[in-house]
């Protein structure tokens, strides 16, 4: 009976003593809130070492263990297609850094004061208090200074400045003080003229370089909308977050970004459409009108070819099913046009909207290239409704786009682009597009991020 019950009460006196350790520790983050926030710049906490050690990292070569990387990325940066699909790494930005005009990122250091008895570990980095187990992963004590409302992100960065080591059985006071003189890092114009709010890009990625790295990241992924992924190689939780995308009109560009659409609104887009003007304003123009409409996003693809102001066909097609293509076609209604407006006080001015959400426009299915196979419940190659779609059944324009647009937006942020072909008989700098859409909750618009200074030594 004494073989098993040795251990036992070994591992019961080491969770008693883990237990009293994190205790001193979440005390010691709150003292540290209150030196950084100037309640009381010098601050003390006592803790029993019990046998075991203490150690500050706050120098130089401690911060390439304990550090954070910050990255404003927009989908229209001209190097967002080869950086994106390999942002899952530390360091994954390196090449872009130096070379790419519209780069905008920073790196913050953090340090940490970590307790560890063999192979476990207590401490506390970022703000907050992390347990880290021999045969586990981290368990997050108490939560770091990482402040998420929806819209806002308060990130406070705690730089632990130090190098003292304690070990043995005596009791150690912790001891912390703070000059409560913020360095703004965010928003800054001065470091880069993009730094402002609200944010005018179309995501915001977190890179935390930590030991404690998978319980940074199962604490980010408690907060609303969002998104966080393992290096585990080196070490890294990259957290990815949405900004709240532009909507409106505006001037009409052959490419541009459609960002996340709600999945559980039946009609997320409530306005996809293109204001074209005739040049020299005449409306015979339209008649050698040919345009294009493409909606890019992962394997799937969306495409609209419009001749005068009729929908000569729009296709669908995703590479992950095969090589099929769902198409429609114009069902030769009086609908299925867009109208031609003419100044009735000036016969040669002319305008014509392209409406891709019109309720009122019929296409009909055309199984030229294959049966339908994405109108279903909703899977990664399927959305809702879910429908048996023969030859020759109608849906509205409406129905249609809003149908693929969702699926696209599975893949995450979509690419469009517009073009005309032949005579170019828009005029490409007097139309517009317009663009509003229902993007669901949790777009960060705002960002505050400031490194604290925390003096930090034993004794």
């Amino acid at each position: 009976m004494l073989l098993y019950t040795a251990p036992l009460i070994s591992e019961t006196q080491d969770i008693a003593k883990a237990q009293k350790v994190e205790q001193a520790f979440t005390v010691f983050d709150s003292r540290t809130s209150k030196s950084s926030l100037g309640e009381s710049p010098l601050q003390a906490t006592a803790l029993s070492l019990m046998g075991e050690n203490i150690i500050v990292h706050g120098r130089m070569d401690s911060y390439n263990e304990s550090r954070i990387m910050i990255i404003a990325l927009s989908s229209n940066s001209s190097w967002y297609d080869s950086f994106y699909p390999n942002r899952g790494a530390w360091g994954a930005w390196e090449k872009y850094e130096n070379q790419e005009h519209d780069f905008a990122g920073f790196n913050a250091s953090m340090g940490k004061v970590r307790y560890y008895s063999g192979n476990r570990v207590i401490a506390y980095e970022g703000g907050g208090v992390w347990s880290r187990y021999p045969e586990g992963g981290t368990i997050m004590v108490s939560p770091p200074e990482f402040h998420y409302n929806g819209e806002t992100l308060t990130l406070p960065i705690m730089k632990v400045v130090g190098n003292d080591s304690i070990g043995g059985s005596s009791n150690v006071n912790i001891n912390v003080k703070s000059s409560n003189t913020p360095v703004v890092l965010y928003p800054n114009t001065t470091r880069n003229t993009n730094f402002t709010n609200p944010l005018n890009c179309d995501k915001i990625l977190i890179y935390i370089n930590s030991e404690f790295y998978d319980g940074w990241a199962e604490y980010a992924e408690t907060l609303t909308s969002t998104h966080a992924i393992l290096d585990h190689k080196n070490k890294t939780a990259i957290i990815e977050m949405d900004t709240k995308p532009p909507m409106g009109t505006f001037p009409l560009k052959h490419s541009f970004k459609i960002g996340k659409l709600n999945q559980s609104n039946p009609e997320p887009i409530y306005n996809f459409s293109f204001s074209f003007e005739a040049v020299t304003g005449d409306a015979s123009n339209f008649n050698s009108v040919e345009t294009y409409v493409t909606a890019t996003a992962g394997t799937k693809t969306l495409n609209y070819e419009i001749k005068k102001t009729t929908i000569e066909f729009i296709e669908y097609s995703d590479s992950a099913v095969g090589t099929n293509r769902e198409r429609w076609v114009s069902t030769g209604s009086p609908n299925s046009t867009f109208v031609i407006y003419d100044d009735p006080t000036n016969k040669k001015k002319a305008n014509s909207t392209f409406d891709l959400v019109s309720d009122t426009y019929p296409l009909k299915y055309h199984n030229k290239y294959g049966a339908e196979f994405s109108w279903d419940e909703v899977s990664p190659t399927t959305m809702t409704p879910n429908l048996t779609i023969a030859n020759g059944d109608v849906q509205s324009l409406n129905n249609i786009t809003q149908h693929y647009m969702k699926l696209l937006s599975q893949e995450g942020v979509m690419t469009c682009t517009w073009e005309q072909k032949k005579n170019k008989k828009i005029n490409e700098g007097a139309s517009t597009y317009t663009l509003i859409y229902d993007g669901g909750e949790g777009y960060l618009t705002y960002l505050h991020i400031t490194s604290n200074e925390l003096e930090v030594t034993l004794d």
